[in-house]
């Protein structure tokens, strides 16, 4: 009798599986047994890019394209990329591919995969340090997803701009020490704010920074006191995770902390807000706090709509109904940052204000190996916080009255 297959523990492909492409829609593997029966060689050429960003945004970060080459790498094709971290606007090209198609037709669903929800992480968390600016945003999303998501979630924060990451797994990825506080579950196991917090700072290395959460049994102003009272110089900030259903004007619960603190004299311990934070919360936030801990928003961000579309064929242009054929190249003004899109063979060499300008889509693979490495991600995301310099973000949430701001 045929041997069942193994009861997989999690419900995961795995890296071998996903590299000899086996995690693709049906139809496409259907697609390449009717080519190969009718014996068909063409070449065509793709292009992947989105007609539209999510609610309010206008600009997206590009994010897993270090997958994307681990992915492709060893296959008869040749692509051409923006860099890993490019702010980039819908209609634009940000990765383009060309070999034989039925060599790799079966790797179009797990290549947009990707792209899609590294992209959408990177751009949510860019726009959480976009709107915090100086102050800190630490990923704090990942147990929102399924842990072998980890990693890959916490590594796309780092690199759209947060400044630190809480697994420990993720942390290894991006090379830094993971970064976080007190659970509730440590207060509520010793049963006291201010002894759980006289435990952490006898038992934990002194290089991580003494953080209270003063939210756990008693209110925010009060434990503020107490935990300030305790550690003294050595408190570095207490941090408010106020639910829900006890938070009612989290501002004024924050303004009352800092003035109690402050006449005290404890004006050296710094406030960190977390639960529930987005973009918007964090610009209405800002005046009163330091740093941010931003999880469900960000590990739960809006994928981007990637979609791959053939636009040549054999080297003649070809484009189904509503998209541009031809191949193309995307050039970035160097003075004035605008972008343009144009016809491959129709290069720009100048932008309508008169500065130079570069084109964004590069070698990547050239004959199925790799043309150029990624940076790494600390590199990718000081990329990224350069460019945000550039960009804005609307003052306040889609559709919210001048009255919630």
């Amino acid at each position: 009798m045929p041997r069942e297959p193994a009861k997989r523990l999690f419900h995961l492909a795995t890296e071998s599986e996903i590299k000899a492409g086996e995690v693709h829609d049906v139809y496409f593997s259907r697609t390449v047994q009717i080519l190969r029966q009718r014996g068909d060689r063409k070449r065509a050429k793709a292009e992947v890019r989105l007609k539209s960003l999510p609610e309010d945004w206008r600009w997206g970060i590009l994010a897993g394209i270090e997958e994307a080459a681990a992915l492709l790498q060893g296959l008869p094709v040749d692509v051409w990329a923006m860099d890993e971290g490019t702010v980039f606007a819908p209609y634009e090209p940000v990765l383009t591919i060309q070999g034989t198609y039925v060599e790799w037709a079966q790797y179009e669903t797990a290549l947009l995969g990707l792209l899609c929800q590294a992209s959408g992480i990177a751009t949510k968390a860019a726009r959480c340090k976009k709107a915090a600016g100086d102050r800190q945003v630490i990923s704090f999303g990942a147990r929102r997803m399924h842990p072998a998501m980890a990693p890959m979630i916490e590594r796309n924060a780092f690199v759209g701009g947060c400044d630190g990451v809480a697994v420990t797994k993720s942390a290894e990825l991006i090379e830094a020490d993971p970064m976080g506080t007190i659970p509730h579950s440590l207060v509520l196991i010793v049963g006291d704010t201010v002894e759980a917090l006289k435990a952490f700072h006898e038992v934990i290395d002194p290089k991580v920074r003494r953080v209270a959460l003063i939210d756990t049994l008693q209110d925010e102003k009060f434990e503020a006191i107490r935990v300030a009272e305790a550690l003294g110089k050595d408190l570095y900030a207490v941090r408010l995770d106020t639910p829900s259903s006890r938070r009612g004007d989290f501002y004024r619960i924050l303004e009352e902390v800092r003035w109690e603190l402050d006449y005290r004299g404890f004006d050296h311990v710094k406030l960190i807000a977390s639960g529930g934070i987005d973009e918007y919360e964090i610009l209405k936030l800002n005046p009163l706090v330091d740093a941010y801990g931003v999880g469900t928003s960000i590990a739960n961000a809006p994928v981007l709509n990637f979609a791959l579309d053939i636009m040549e064929i054999d080297g003649k242009p070809m484009a189904k109904r509503g998209k541009r054929s031809g191949s193309k190249q995307v050039y970035r003004c160097r003075a004035c940052g605008r972008s343009v899109v144009v016809p491959v063979h129709k290069p720009l060499e100048r932008c309508a204000c008169g500065g130079s300008v570069e084109g964004l889509l590069k070698p990547l693979i050239v004959g199925g190996k790799l043309a150029r490495d990624v940076p790494p991600p600390r590199t990718i995301r000081e990329y990224v916080l350069e460019q945000l310099r550039h960009v804005e973000l609307p003052p306040s949430r889609p559709g919210a009255s001048r009255g919630d701001y």
